[in-house]
């Protein structure tokens, strides 16, 4: 269970350090990165820990979670270097992720217990014993009056969980792996997490769900920062999932204002983009399926699409091949300025890793999650509540707005299928969270959904439950279905941006 939107010490840890690396490249200069050193010490400062059981674990942890911010590799704790060895890659403009991009810093895990059954004092010890009749293995005993599993020959079916007329059973599991819809996190030789990077598809809800802050993808901050301070403008594309992300000062309206104080020379709404996919994906949909394909899968969500491809290598062709709103949108803002440079400013770690590919660097050169962003904003200091909030960023229908939360792709798709093609009924079926996205193709496999649109999100509610989200989901999805409402138009064939779809398309 996530617990976004609690303000937990992980929370403040991370946003401690981004916000770090953040002056650090705002104040770098001469090659000079040895303020690193003292990162750690500000971060946790004092000489008594306050989170683990060492203050010299805390910041060592925290040397790993600055090497990630820079977007460099981990390092074991059998190596002994200074924090800033190596840093120096940090400072190219062009540095992309070396994968893996998700990583578990290995001294922070907990080596949680993963599916283990166990009995909790809440045992009675009651005369009935049904968790003992119903094992099918006699694994239960008794001792002192209480139930005792024996791990041995436990198959942890559950039915003693069940069967329980307490609740003294449970079944303990590792957060991560639990998080994880890819089966990708097992144990290393020392029982920590580890994680397969076959399976891995970068959705990172093992980071947001890790209650120990173990695992932490890696970073642009720095790379970001150094490119503002130089002669190049970028400019800021953000995912619809931005409002109140930031916290209530930071209206829709300051956006704009926000993003030039960090140094962007503009910000450019990515539900832009969104109504350009939108276009594209209901034309495909109506000339393939059912004729060359039995269904067609949307493309905006990354780790959904490569979940897809990778799961079901047969229904490869089925996921559209429409680009994808982010890239879309920084297509555009490059025809539009050329020479500049584009940021991503998003909900989701997956979008890094399709931004890394060679395919889509010319088109976005950066990505930043809202909670790397909100670093930036504590670094400089800035005070929302100074901005005068007139400048609202306008131009995307309802529908592409609504592409942050589920079933906002497929409904924006249908809405324009059902304008241009009223004879033609588009049915839909959509998932959230891989494993459910993972039952939804197994269905499409068996048949079930021919002719069908099938939208899946790697994130619970969609975008709004990304990994580098800070607010409660349920909350951030009124805050999106209020924000469509406000759009000037509601469909997206009404976007006066529709007739650049085909030039961006050939690009």
């Amino acid at each position: 269970m996530s617990v976004r939107g609690v303000y937990t010490s992980v929370n403040d840890i991370r946003k401690r350090v981004f916000s770090e690396i953040a002056k650090l490249s705002y104040n770098y200069k001469d090659g000079d990165l040895s303020e690193m050193e003292q990162i750690p010490y500000r971060v946790i400062p004092g000489e008594v820990s306050t989170y683990r059981e060492s203050i010299f674990l805390e910041r060592a942890i925290v040397k790993e979670r600055m090497r990630l911010a820079l977007g460099l590799n981990l390092r074991t704790v059998s190596e002994h270097a200074p924090v800033s060895t190596g840093a120096a890659e940090c400072v190219k403009p062009e540095k992309y992720y070396e994968p893996p991009l998700i990583n578990v810093i290995k001294f922070a895990c907990h080596a949680c217990p993963d599916n283990v059954v166990r009995v909790t004092d809440q045992c009675q010890g009651c005369l009935a014993h049904p968790c003992r009749e119903v094992c099918p293995k006699d694994a239960i005993r008794y001792e002192h009056g209480r139930s005792v599993i024996d791990p041995y020959k436990c198959i942890k079916c559950g039915k003693c969980i069940d069967a329980c007329p307490y609740d003294a059973i449970l079944r303990m599991q590792r957060p991560c792996a639990k998080a994880c819809g890819m089966k990708a996190i097992g144990s290393d030789e020392y029982g920590r997490a580890d994680i397969d990077q076959e399976k891995c598809v970068s959705c990172g809800m093992c980071l947001a769900n890790c209650p120990f802050g173990a695992i932490a993808d890696k970073a642009q901050i720095f790379q970001v920062i150094q490119a503002i301070r130089s002669d190049v403008p970028v400019y800021a594309a953000i995912a619809p999932a931005v409002v109140g992300q930031f916290g209530p000062e930071l209206s829709l309206d300051k956006m704009k204002e926000a993003f030039k104080a960090l140094g962007f020379a503009d910000a450019i709404e990515v539900a832009i983009g969104a109504d350009l996919c939108t276009l594209e994906e209901a034309e495909d949909f109506v000339k393939e399926v059912p004729d060359k394909i039995p269904f067609m899968g949307t493309s905006c969500c990354p780790a959904w699409s490569v979940m897809a491809k990778k799961t079901f290598p047969q229904y490869a062709e089925c996921i559209s091949m429409a680009l994808t709103p982010m890239v879309l949108t920084g297509r555009l803002i490059k025809q539009k300025h050329p020479g500049c440079k584009v940021a991503f400013i998003g909900p989701c770690a997956a979008k890094k890793l399709e931004a890394s590919r060679r395919s889509i660097r010319s088109d976005v050169d950066f990505v930043l999650t809202f909670e790397e962003v909100m670093g930036m904003f504590d670094a400089k200091d800035i005070d929302f509540s100074t901005f005068k909030g007139n400048d609202y960023m306008h131009g995307a229908s309802g529908d592409g707005r609504a592409f942050a939360i589920s079933g906002g792709v497929a409904e924006a798709v249908a809405n324009v299928i059902k304008e241009r093609y009223p004879d033609r009924e588009v049915k839909i079926e959509r998932a959230e969270g891989l494993d459910n996205c993972r039952k939804m193709l197994m269905s499409a496999k068996a048949g079930k959904y021919n002719g069908y649109l099938l939208e899946g999100m790697a994130c619970p509610g969609g975008c709004v439950g990304g990994a580098g989200t800070v607010q409660p989901i349920a909350k951030s999805q009124k805050a999106v279905l209020l924000n469509q409402k406000k759009s000037t138009h509601a469909h997206a064939y009404e976007n006066t941006y529709q007739e650049l779809l085909s030039v961006l398309a050939e690009e």
